[in-house]
């Protein structure tokens, strides 16, 4: 196991002085769900008004799919806020879809052939057109099936008056802002290493309806018949049948710095595809990608955990990262929870939060292309068989049990769990930590292999789910929002819709002319 990058830096913030700037840890949840009917099947109406316009709503939008409901918490430092907001939008939400209600689980309900799954449409401004013909060409490079898996992604970033502290501990040279992208990318790089926990540990896609292979052959095997499964499995979301590409296995994008992550991005968004050019740009009129390279936008580019930096002017997210450096990590691992009406627990980020500072304090070299295989691996065997009883990993190219290397991750993280629980008091953090280790030696303790058992006993993966699905519509319907929340999310709908409104009625000028200029 590598070490950490200097006793000083780690020490000090167990004080409870210099502790408290954790307090200053601002997070935030994305959390994506289908729209599906009483029967179960993916829902074919458009994006209910009741919810707003997905264009210019801050909290309710959807992701690729039409039916793919997005919530958005803001950003907050108050630990609880996310989940208390995500629940509010939840509850609103509930109330608005009338005769649907939102998919438990990550893998889809049923689903009909690829044309019968529409795109978000987001309306006629450029604006609109530009993310409508962005999702035009995933479905036609990945198909429209991959746009209907939903996950949950964890927004996380540290103040401001952390990186001060940090940077005067060592006497680090240079400016702030490089050096916040520098320790970003190295956090990156060990969460690379490391963050196979969190499918281990929350993974829930065990299993999927048979109808989402569309009649391709697969090496599952059969639950019972429409249900297909991996006995051991915890995220068959984040397995070669989720988001995955045939173009992006030649990106080799690189995590070493944010100079060489960028640049893979500029390239990747310049560089022609032979088989996206054979697919075509445009019918006419009619937009079937933005073009025809490796990534029509860097959002295309899928991994576990991304850099983020909103612009201040509006630039492109490679063009942000470059000129005012990282601002905020997006961590993308984790599934839903089905037995949860909201998809996600507070343990989650609890244990996030721990992850993620042992990743930030720890070592972290550069990742080599074999090191990279070897992390890609890692995260492969634990998708795909995480659960099994002999299951090793790779560590330094030899074969290594599992359940060794995790508790000694989990001994290393205990000390960022005493240091939170140092800045917001209590032991939630260790307590929390030390609940999840059990899952190690007991991995029937895991999502993964409850909702298993669960879509056993239920007959199927789809019968369970859709119970979970109903029973949670029932139980947010159940929750009353109060006169003042509810007031908050009725003014913010008609709030977005008179925003989409203005948008359209300005002056658009030539389409083309609109995706040329992003690029430029």
């Amino acid at each position: 196991m590598l070490k950490f990058t200097c006793c000083d830096e780690v020490r000090q913030f167990f004080l409870s002085d210099q502790a408290q700037v954790l307090r200053g840890i601002t997070r935030g949840y994305e959390r994506e769900c289908l729209r599906v009917g009483t029967s179960g099947h993916l829902a074919q109406t458009p994006h209910p008004l009741t919810l707003g316009s997905k264009l210019t709503h801050p909290w309710i939008t959807t992701d690729y799919a039409e039916a793919l409901l997005e919530f958005i918490t803001p950003p907050s430092q108050d630990p609880a806020f996310p989940l208390d907001f995500l629940r509010d939008i939840h509850r609103f939400a509930a109330r608005q879809m009338r005769e649907e209600i939102i998919w438990a689980g990550s893998m889809p309900c049923v689903v009909g052939d690829d044309k019968d799954i529409a795109i978000a449409n987001y309306g006629t401004s450029n604006s609109a057109m530009m993310k409508a013909a962005y999702r035009e060409g995933l479905g036609l490079r990945y198909g429209r099936h991959m746009q209907t898996i939903a996950g949950a992604h964890y927004n996380w970033s540290l103040p401001d008056e952390f990186w001060v502290i940090l940077k005067g501990c060592c006497s680090i040279t240079g400016s702030m802002q490089d050096f916040v992208s520098e320790r970003y990318f190295g956090l990156i790089r060990n969460f690379l290493r490391f963050g196979w926990l969190i499918p281990y540990l929350f993974g829930a896609s065990p299993a999927i309806c048979q109808s989402f292979l569309q009649g391709r052959s697969s090496d599952l095997q059969e639950l019972v018949p429409g249900t297909l499964f991996r006995p051991y499995a915890t995220s068959l979301r984040m397995s070669d049948l989720g988001y995955q590409n045939r173009a992006q296995d030649q990106l080799h994008v690189s995590f070493n710095s944010l100079a060489e992550y960028t640049h893979a991005l500029e390239t990747a968004i310049r560089t022609p595809d032979p088989f996206y050019e054979e697919l075509g740009v445009r019918e006419g009129d009619h937009w079937k990608q933005l073009n025809a390279n490796l990534l029509q936008i860097e959002n295309e580019f899928y991994a576990g955990i991304r850099p983020k930096r909103i612009g201040k002017m509006g630039e492109r997210p490679a063009l942000a990262l470059t000129k005012y450096g990282v601002e905020y990590l997006e961590v993308r691992l984790f599934d839903l929870n089905p037995f949860v009406d909201i998809g996600i627990l507070p343990e989650q980020s609890t244990f996030a939060d721990i992850l993620l500072l042992m990743c930030l304090f720890r070592q972290s070299p550069p990742i080599t292309a074999r090191e990279q295989g070897e992390n890609d691996e890692n995260k492969a065997r634990i998708v795909n068989h995480g659960r099994r009883p002999d299951l090793n990993l790779l560590v330094h190219n030899r074969e290594q049990p599992f359940r060794p290397i995790a508790h000694a991750l989990f001994d290393d993280m205990q000390p960022f769990a005493q240091m939170l629980d140092v800045a917001y008091g209590g032991n939630n953090y260790a307590t929390t930590l030390a609940s999840l280790r059990t899952r190690i030696d007991h991995p029937e303790s895991t999502p993964s292999a409850q909702v298993l058992a669960a879509a056993r006993e239920h007959k199927g993966f789809f019968k369970y789910a859709m119970k979970q699905s109903q029973q949670h519509h029932e139980s947010l319907l159940a929750q009353p929002l109060d006169a003042a929340t509810l007031a908050k999310f009725e003014e913010s709908v008609q709030a977005s819709l008179a925003e989409q409104q203005r948008l359209e009625s300005l002056p658009q000028g030539q389409f083309e002319d609109y995706v040329a200029s992003y690029y430029a």
